[in-house]
């Protein structure tokens, strides 16, 4: 069983070790990108009042071709403003566009962002991170329950001790078991967010996953057509009228006709940075069609909603990025070593004894 068991560890380390190790190494990429966007008004203060808030979105929804806004927050000072495509711009958040780009591949954190989450291949790409954290979580499992057997010879190295199989080998075990916690959170909460039978099986303990489902899903309200200059200055002041504390996270524009315009908040207590309380407002006449508070949810949809932020270090502050720092370059490291051993440095085969020479003719 065990001789099974550390057979298939090997060839999941083998075949799927490179994909885990780049995943591990963009997202811990990812965790500071609010830090290297160099732009002017990055570190700015965040300025929410109503006031302000309502007269850059009428200037920045006047531009031709803008679909949304991802509003600036706490941690990163620039909203960015959405366009067809690929296309967008970041502006201060008096309205003054700071960058523009055409494409993705114009701004790194971007389709750092796009592979961490696509592999570049759209929802290809999700099924096979998918499946990726699935062996993942295989692969720190079986890690440890193989670890127990040569736990006495444990040593805690940064990295091994030699660039020989054995060594990289003994490296890979003593050092998996120590992060292994760390990878579980990582490869459990990244995973929620792609497979969602998967979520609901983990979200199970905090209340019925059929419950969090439909209240995870959006409702279907329809509308008119686009007006050609929605009252958006409206729109932001029912919004802030129903949920007076939160924060302005999302404003998006149907993408097909008779969908209505979206608004997304973060209420305080919310984890999730660009919060799940919803509005959605008539598209033609800015009428409110209905409203979702995300701390009346149930249970498990809060636990649902919690797996983002704790997965991207958007709670916990420097603490909580350190941690998932140690564990995305250790993912990195067991993974790219795993695939180096296996297909570079495995094992030569013995050799068999030479064969006695012939017999002298009698």
């Amino acid at each position: 069983m065990m001789k099974l068991l550390d057979t298939l560890h090997r060839w999941t380390g083998g075949l799927i070790g490179l994909v885990l190790a780049l995943l591990g190494l963009s997202g811990t990429i990812l965790l500071y990108e609010h830090l290297w966007i160099g732009f002017p008004g990055t570190g700015d203060p965040l300025r929410g009042d109503l006031t302000t808030v309502a007269a850059t979105t009428e200037r920045l929804m006047a531009a031709p071709g803008a679909q949304g806004i991802i509003y600036a927050d706490d941690r990163f000072g620039l909203h960015q403003l959405r366009f067809g495509k690929d296309a967008g711009a970041y502006a201060s958040q008096s309205g003054d566009i700071v960058t523009r780009w055409a494409s993705q591949w114009e701004r790194p954190e971007l389709w750092i962002f796009d592979f961490h989450h696509h592999l570049f291949a759209g929802d290809n790409g999700e099924w096979v991170i998918g499946i990726a954290g699935l062996c993942g979580l295989f692969f720190v499992i079986s890690g440890v329950i193989l670890w127990w057997r040569t736990r006495k010879t444990f040593q805690l190295r940064l990295w091994p001790k030699r660039m020989s199989r054995p060594s990289i080998v003994m490296h890979h075990r003593d050092l998996g078991i120590i992060v292994a916690p760390l990878l579980l959170i990582s490869i459990v909460t990244g995973t929620m967010m792609i497979f969602r039978p998967f979520a609901m099986v983990m979200i199970a303990p905090f209340g019925s996953p059929a419950e969090a489902a439909k209240a995870i899903e959006p409702p279907k309200y329809k509308g008119g057509p686009l007006a050609e200059k929605p009252d958006y200055t409206a729109m932001l002041t029912e919004a802030r009228r129903r949920f007076p504390d939160a924060e302005f996270r999302i404003l998006s524009l149907p993408r097909k006709a008779g969908d209505p315009i979206m608004l997304r908040m973060r209420q305080q207590a919310e984890w999730l940075p660009n919060g799940r309380s919803t509005l959605w407002f008539d598209a033609a006449n800015g009428e409110l069609l209905g409203a979702r508070d995300a701390l009346a949810m149930p249970g498990g949809a809060q636990a649902f909603n919690m797996a983002f932020p704790i997965h991207a270090s958007k709670v916990g502050g420097w603490t909580w990025r350190i941690v998932l720092t140690i564990s995305g370059l250790s993912l990195t490291m067991l993974g790219s070593l795993a695939v180096w051993t296996f297909w570079f440095r495995r094992p030569k085969p013995a050799k068999r004894p030479a064969k006695k020479a012939a017999l002298a003719s009698t």
